[in-house]
């Protein structure tokens, strides 16, 4: 009965996340008709389809270490009530600082499902059977950031009549949401579901500037940390820089505008493959360090491929799928490894995690900036690409040298 338990706490809050990046996403989905409405420029429109990234980079490592503190579940439902309301608020935004402050806070409110998420795997399974389930709401994220743009944009806020009733629906449906959350987590049976291993490393639920500084500093001395840092940086370069860059490289390589945008779409879908086998590969193979070193290289091939001069478009488009599949490998499992590793385990996951993600939106925001400001300055793409593909091997060294 508690396997049923489990597994359907984990669906839950695989919604939860669906919910998120559905909110996330459905700015970037009505960005033109938002931009319209409220005057905003290029630049101002920039900054809020960033601002949500961007919000990771100071708040991850105090929000993981909350998340280990309060526990997952407390968070998981405090994360939806956060960026439910601000999605509520954003339907009602009437100027830049407004809209801009409110998705900040759909950001901070994003953390907590981010980080909530790697320790209630650790919470629910056994440190050396997390792979799959944590592929599972990895694909959940997945399935949001598509329905904003498929449901959201192409039917939901069509017939609700524009993105401001779109945007309030969608507030009230994840308040309504948070709700249904803690209502399960208070039925289920959370003592008789904790793993064994969740148990040998119970934590003080204290929550202080002490010890939050206290979960940082162990987290930070340790080296295989150090090591997953790199390969999140890796994972982030690569999905963001493709995800944004290349169906533009694909036109300027003499490919239609429809087939590249096809392409972009399947590189979504390639991330989606890897991060439904891969971890779960990694599972039977019981070598996490291997499969994400295996990931690294290739995202490495398949970025060279669009370097290559003179090959035909088929070759850049294989090579991007390929860097897909790579790059959804690595998702999942930089979240599963701290749980593993001796000197973080399951009481840290979270602040682990929020260290992969502090240091590791850099690259998120770095892969797009430089294909473009390398651009500017040459000409060309392949520069912007080679620093993605030679950066991509740093995946390769690190799984190499994790020891689990």
């Amino acid at each position: 009965m508690n396997r049923v338990w489990r597994y359907a706490v984990l669906v839950l809050g695989t919604l939860a996340y669906t919910c998120l990046t559905f909110v996330w996403f459905s700015l970037a989905a009505y960005l033109s008709a938002v931009t319209a409405d409220l005057s905003l420029t290029p630049t101002q429109a920039g900054l809020l389809t960033g601002a949500i990234p961007l919000t990771y980079i100071p708040l991850s490592l105090v929000s993981g270490s909350v998340v280990d503190r309060v526990g997952p579940y407390r968070a998981i439902g405090a994360g939806l009530a956060v960026f439910g309301l601000a999605q509520l608020g954003r339907a009602a935004a009437g100027s830049f600082p407004a809209m801009l402050g409110l998705t900040v806070v759909v950001g901070a409110g994003a953390t907590a499902i981010t980080f909530g998420l790697p320790k209630l795997v650790s919470e629910l399974f056994p440190a050396d059977a997390s792979g799959a389930p944590s592929s599972v709401y990895v694909l959940g994220a997945s399935a949001g950031t598509a329905a904003a743009f498929s449901l959201g944009r192409g039917l939901l806020g069509p017939a609700a009549g524009g993105w401001r009733p779109l945007f309030r629906l969608t507030g009230l449906a994840v308040l309504g949401y948070a709700v249904c959350w803690l209502v399960a987590v208070r039925l289920a049976p959370l003592a008789a579901m904790r793993s064994a291993d969740a148990q040998a490393a119970d934590a003080d639920d204290e929550v202080s500037l002490a010890t939050l500084r206290s979960d940082v500093a162990r987290v930070f001395a340790s080296g295989p940390m150090r090591l997953l840092v790199v390969a999140g940086v890796v994972y982030l370069l690569v999905v963001h820089g493709f995800q944004n860059w290349l169906a533009t490289v694909l036109e300027a390589r003499g490919v239609q505008a429809s087939l590249a945008a096809t392409a972009t779409s399947g590189f979504v879908v390639a991330a989606a493959a890897g991060t439904l086998t891969l971890p779960a590969l990694s599972d039977r193979l019981d070598d996490r360090g291997t499969v994400i070193a295996a990931c690294g290289a290739v995202c490495t091939l398949g970025t060279a491929a669009l370097l290559v001069p003179g090959v035909p478009a088929v070759v850049g488009v294989a090579g991007a799928l390929a860097a897909g599949v790579g790059a959804g490998g690595i998702s999942p499992l930089v979240r599963v490894v701290p749980a593993e590793l001796e000197d973080v385990g399951p009481a840290l996951t979270g602040t682990a995690v929020g260290l992969v993600f502090a240091v590791g939106e850099a690259g998120g925001f770095l892969g797009p900036f430089l294909i473009g400001w390398l651009y500017d300055l040459s000409g060309s793409y392949a520069p912007g690409l080679a620093v993605i593909c030679v950066c991509s091997l740093g995946a390769v060294v690190a799984g190499r040298r994790l020891p689990v």
